[in-house]
C-alpha cells in the first residue's frame, strides 16, 4: 500500500473504477523506489490503496507511398478536423505496433498498404503520447475516405499542403521523409516535440539523431 512509500496527499481524485467497484482517488506523489526518488503524482484508492496508473498512450501509423506520391487523409473528426494527416491512431490491445499502423490505414482511408519499416518515433510529453510511425506501401489505388477522413489522396512533395497538415508530428515526419527520399536513402529517427503554447505551430522540436542526420547530408552532398 501507499504506507511502504513517502508519499505527499496533493489533492482529490476523479471516481475512478477498480476491478469493477468505483472508488474515490486522492492524489499523492510518490517516489516507489529509495534508489530513484523521482516524484510523480499518482491516483490511489483511498479504500485498498491502491495505484492507479495512468500511462502515455501509443500512436501508430504509416507514410504510405506509391511512386513518389504519399498518401494523406483530411480528418472529419477533432482535434484539428479539416486539416490534413498521414493515417494513424491508438494502438489496440493484442497487437502490435505495425499491424496498428496497417489498420489505421483501412479505417481511415480503405487503403491496404504493407509495412516497410520503422520510419519516426516521437515522445509528446505534453499531451502524454508516443507517436510510432513506419514507411509503408500502398498496394493498389483502391483507397477512399473511411469514417474518420473527409477525403483521402496522393500528394506530390510539390503540392503538400503544409499549412494545412494538422500536427506538428506530421509536419516534422514529412520533412524529415522528404529529406531523405531527396537523398535515396532511409533511416529510423527518435525525437521530441513539445507544445510551447496553445497555438498549433507554437512547438520545439529535439530530434535525437541530429548527428546521424548531419553525417547523412554531409555525404550526399
Amino acid at each position: 500500500g501507499v504506507a511502504r512509500y513517502r508519499a505527499e496527499v496533493i489533492g482529490t481524485g476523479e471516481i475512478l473504477f477498480f476491478f469493477n467497484d468505483p472508488a474515490t482517488t486522492e492524489i499523492y506523489t510518490l517516489s516507489l523506489h529509495d534508489a530513484l526518488p523521482i516524484y510523480l503524482p499518482r491516483h490511489v484508492c483511498v479504500s485498498c490503496d491502491l495505484i492507479h496508473y495512468q500511462n502515455p498512450k501509443v500512436v501508430a501509423g504509416c507514410i504510405p507511398e506509391m511512386d513518389g506520391k504519399i498518401l494523406l487523409c483530411k480528418r472529419a473528426i477533432e482535434p484539428r478536423y479539416g486539416l490534413w494527416t498521414l493515417p494513424a491512431g491508438f494502438m489496440e490491445n493484442d497487437e502490435t505496433t505495425a499491424q496498428a499502423a496497417a489498420r489505421e490505414a483501412l479505417e481511415e482511408a480503405n487503403a491496404r498498404v504493407t509495412i516497410l519499416s520503422l520510419y519516426t518515433m516521437f515522445s509528446l510529453p505534453h499531451i502524454d503520447q508516443v507517436y510510432i510511425m513506419y514507411r509503408g506501401k500502398l498496394e493498389n489505388t483502391d483507397f477512399g475516405p473511411g469514417s474518420e477522413s473527409l477525403e483521402v489522396k496522393l500528394y506530390e512533395e510539390k503540392d503538400i499542403p503544409w499549412e494545412s497538415l494538422a500536427f506538428p508530428v506530421i509536419t516534422e515526419t514529412l520533412r524529415l521523409y522528404y529529406r531523405e527520399s531527396a537523398a535515396g536513402h532511409f533511416s529510423t529517427h527518435t525525437g521530441d516535440i513539445w507544445k510551447t503554447s496553445r497555438a498549433a505551430k507554437d512547438y520545439q522540436l529535439k530530434i535525437l539523431d541530429k548527428d546521424k542526420l548531419d553525417k547523412e547530408k554531409t555525404r550526399n552532398r
